[in-house]
């Protein structure tokens, strides 16, 4: 998937003459903590974020009284203070790619840009909420497992074969290799079916090592 699936496309945006006392409230009153800065017609110049905001408050062992303080806030504008080396990508950027992106850089969030203009912004909470939604995260009718398998072809297709032919329907499937990398792998699944205890005694009975196991809830109960 690409980031155009998970971004906002309705963006908060400033331009480079917006006061600095304005920002906060407009950050406040839309719940976003970025305000990419535009000009024209929507050409990215700069990016503000509630931090560069938090920086600009008064120092409490500054000698100017508090009108003082928001008279000189009141002259600054959003060109002045905004951010210009900004980490963008486009929206056919991976979202995965995007997310390492964010991770490198230490960003909370990418604007998305098409020859130069705003088309959207991707946050870290967009991501998170797309690697959630992917792992099956919240399904409180599917039954999830992680088993130990070893790393050679076939052998995650053999593990959903087995749940497959219990009843089990698949939902979602995670497989990271193992990070020591010794030659094994983890299976991540989440299934629907009308016994998932048989299907986890059917994988036991045939060596898969099950390292953890949650059935569906039925309640408020869990079993498992």
């Amino acid at each position: 998937m690409y980031v155009e699936q998970i971004m906002s496309r309705e963006v908060t945006s400033v331009t480079e003459d917006t006061r600095v006392t304005h920002l906060a409230g407009l950050m406040h009153g839309r719940c976003v903590s970025h305000l990419p800065v535009v000009r024209g017609e929507d050409t990215l110049v700069g990016l503000v974020s509630f931090r560069d905001l938090q920086r600009l408050s008064p120092s409490p062992a500054t000698t100017l009284s508090v009108g003082e303080a928001n008279y000189l806030l009141g002259k600054l504008t959003a060109g002045k203070i905004m951010q210009t080396e900004i980490v963008t990508c486009s929206p056919d950027t991976l979202i995965e790619d995007a997310a390492h992106l964010m991770r490198k850089e230490g960003v909370g969030c990418l604007p998305v840009t098409r020859n130069g203009r705003l088309v959207g912004i991707v946050t870290i909470e967009d991501v998170l909420d797309f690697f959630l939604e992917i792992t099956g995260c919240g399904s409180e009718d599917t039954a999830r497992i992680a088993v130990h398998l070893t790393d050679r072809a076939g052998e995650l297709a053999k593990l959903l074969a087995v749940i497959n032919a219990g009843g089990g329907y698949i939902a979602t499937v995670v497989s990271p290799q193992h990070p020591d990398h010794t030659g094994m792998r983890m299976a991540i699944v989440r299934f629907r079916a009308d016994e998932p205890q048989a299907i986890d005694r059917r994988l036991r009975d045939l060596g898969y090592e099950l390292i953890t196991e949650n059935l569906p809830r039925k309640g408020n109960e869990t079993a498992g």
